[in-house]
């Protein structure tokens, strides 16, 4: 799908509503404070690489552990 006018009708239309306003936003008032919303993403994001970190951290942990308690066993040859 193209991006533009193509023909005759759709050029007009473009010239007419090229100097239109679609949305305002700088006369909208948020209901959420945007300082807030920001500090509130960051925080989430640290909890989640804390909690990635501390997943790594017990993963290696375990893989230690069961490395030490790992008994091997020699098989018998069977000839």
């Amino acid at each position: 799908m193209a991006v533009g006018a193509r023909d005759y009708i759709d050029k007009l239309l473009v010239k007419k509503y090229a100097d239109e306003k679609v949305d305002n936003h700088d006369s909208m008032e948020s209901m959420i404070d945007p300082q807030k919303m920001l500090d509130a993403m960051n925080d989430v994001a640290t909890i989640q690489r804390n909690m990635f970190m501390l997943s790594q951290k017990l993963c290696t942990t375990c893989y230690a552990i069961n490395a030490k308690a790992a008994r091997y066993q020699k098989k018998a040859d069977v000839a």
